[in-house]
């Protein structure tokens, strides 16, 4: 028979994939699933998600062990009281009431979650993070999210909105956004943003953001979108340290496993901006693309009533960086 409260359930909603994972209590992942994400597809999006949840509890059941709770989260607006994500343009998500649809189907306490928001409870329980009351976490992805936890707490804003730091202008009438906004920041520095802007000006088809950034050696053309992507990173962490005053600004998400190359100029921007003050220190994620994941693992954990001490999930750090 399952042990009961042995573990939880995880799932992680993104622009190019759904990531979910069965975590043990200890912490550790017992089991992970990925599938495309629902913008991928010509599927319903919210049942593609439903049918994931339903998956990873069956994998649980088979592992020997029952789910304590689900934690779901999303990128957009999501209303984390309501259980509901209220828009997501790139998985195509509007008035979703996640909460009450994934406790229907699994009959287990659900938290619904902002992606970013989530990955920030991660580095400050167990990452980069831990032990600061005030920090900035950037997951630079399909676009470009922010936790800003003020005084111990996550920001969520008046409207579910607060880090939407993507949609900010680093560009006054620049290139458009998906978003309807022209020169936002991330057109120009997610991880997603370098790849269209790159193939746009006529660079190799099908190479990514890795493969850009590999190629900023010997490509002219990677070499001017990978310098105009860091400025723009650059400028607006100054914009928000000037702000918000930050201790730690914590970077995540694929671009971010570029290393030195992501980091020495984006500091370097970032120290020149601020003419008055010293720079925050800018830091890789502890978790990588994983953060979201074990913050909606954490979040699990709480819906069920569930302890989570200091440094658990630490063990699910981010998967290899590769080399540049």
């Amino acid at each position: 028979m399952p042990s009961a409260g042995a573990c939880v359930l995880a799932v992680d909603v993104g622009g190019t994939t759904m990531k979910g994972v069965v975590v043990g209590e200890e912490g550790r992942i017992r089991h992970s699933a990925v599938v495309p994400s629902p913008a991928e597809s010509d599927t319903n999006p919210v049942e593609e998600l439903r049918r994931l949840c339903r998956l990873l509890h069956g994998e649980a059941l088979a592992l020997g062990v029952a789910p304590a709770g689900i934690g779901v989260v999303a990128p957009g607006i999501v209303d984390e009281t309501a259980g509901v994500v209220r828009y997501a343009s790139n998985i195509r998500f509007r008035d979703v009431p996640l909460r009450t649809l994934i406790r229907d189907d699994l009959g287990l306490p659900v938290a619904v979650g902002h992606d970013a928001r989530a990955a920030g409870i991660a580095e400050a329980v167990s990452g980069a993070a831990r032990g600061l009351d005030n920090f900035l976490l950037l997951p630079l992805g399909t676009g470009i999210a922010a936790t800003v936890v003020l005084n111990g707490e996550p920001v969520a804003g008046a409207d579910w909105s607060a880090g939407e730091v993507g949609h900010m202008p680093v560009h006054p009438g620049g290139e458009p956004c998906a978003c309807g906004q022209r020169g936002c920041l991330e057109v120009y520095a997610s991880a997603g943003g370098v790849a269209r802007r790159y193939i746009r000006l006529g660079g190799t088809p099908g190479l990514d953001s890795r493969a850009i950034a590999e190629a900023t050696g010997t490509d002219p053309l990677a070499r001017s979108v990978w310098d105009t992507a860091t400025h723009a990173l650059g400028t607006a962490l100054a914009t928000l340290t000037l702000a918000l005053d930050p201790a730690r600004i914590v970077l995540g998400g694929g671009l971010a496993e570029a290393g030195a190359r992501l980091f020495d100029p984006v500091r370097d921007t970032l120290r020149s901006a601020l003419a008055w003050r010293t720079a925050p220190e800018v830091l890789p994620s502890a978790f990588g693309a994983r953060a979201a994941q074990v913050g909606a693992a954490i979040l699990a954990r709480r819906a069920a009533g569930l302890a989570v001490p200091e440094g658990w999930g630490a063990q699910n750090g981010p998967a290899p960086a590769p080399t540049y």
